[in-house]
This record gives C-alpha cells, sequence and structure tokens, in this order.
C-alpha cells in the first residue's frame, strides 16, 4: 500500500510539472539577442512558480513578459547550475502584454541557469491565468 501511495505521489508530481511548464531545447543565439528560455502559467491558485532551464548557456540578462492576464511579481530566485541561489528582491505590477525590467544577473557569463522560481501576488484570481515567458540574453 506504500508503494502505491509513493508510485501515485511521484507520478502525480511529474504530471502537474509537465503540464505547467513549456521546456525548450536551447538554440544557439548570438550574444546581445534574447532568446525564450522557458514558458509557464500563473494561475492564482498558488503564489509561485518555477521554470527549469535546460541545455543552455551561460546569460547575463533575463526578463519576464506576461499574457493573458496581468502579474504582480514579488520574489524572484535565480539557481545557477553550481546550485547558488541569487534572490532577487523584485516588486513590480506586469500589464497583461507587459514586461519586467531587465534583470541583470550575478557572475556575468560564469554560470548556466539551472532553475528560475518567481512569487507573484494572487488577486487577479477573477483574470485568468497569466503565461509568463522567461527570456534570457548572453
Amino acid at each position: 500500500m506504500k508503494k502505491l501511495i509513493y508510485y501515485f505521489l511521484v507520478i502525480l508530481c511529474f504530471s502537474n510539472t509537465s503540464m505547467a511548464q513549456q521546456v525548450r531545447a536551447g538554440r544557439a543565439a548570438p550574444a546581445g539577442s534574447w532568446q525564450v528560455i522557458g514558458t509557464t502559467q500563473a494561475n492564482f491558485t498558488a503564489d509561485h512558480d518555477g521554470i527549469v532551464v535546460t541545455g543552455f548557456d551561460n546569460f547575463r540578462r533575463i526578463k519576464l513578459k506576461v499574457t493573458n492576464a496581468p502579474l504582480r511579481l514579488v520574489k524572484l530566485v535565480v539557481t545557477y547550475q553550481d546550485g547558488a541561489p541569487d534572490n532577487i528582491e523584485i516588486i513590480s505590477d506586469i500589464p497583461q502584454g507587459g514586461e519586467s525590467r531587465v534583470i541583470d544577473l550575478r557572475g556575468v557569463g560564469q554560470r548556466r541557469i539551472r532553475r528560475i522560481d518567481f512569487w507573484y501576488d494572487t488577486r487577479g484570481i477573477a483574470r485568468g491565468r497569466a503565461n509568463v515567458t522567461v527570456f534570457a540574453m548572453k
């Protein structure tokens, strides 16, 4: 019975992650150009989402673009490949169709991004889901 519950929880965790995040394969892009590194939906039933970044180069800047609903971003944590987190305190109201400010990352060009977690205000419950796309620049 314990094994059955364990397998159910594992399947639930992986299926929930795969539905929320769209994983993109990395593509070479020239330095100084923006490229999409991940997309997810903020469905306002939670106050936190994350994007796992795979197969990408070192980046020096990121920004978020929001569609379908506005989003109030309150915190951002970038975790690098070596496990070091970069806590970025940011409070930003991003309108539907808008973008966050450009965020300069620590250790420019020295580390790859493993994961980006962001926390947001859930005040937009009646407005649906916000699609959040993360862009990065080399």
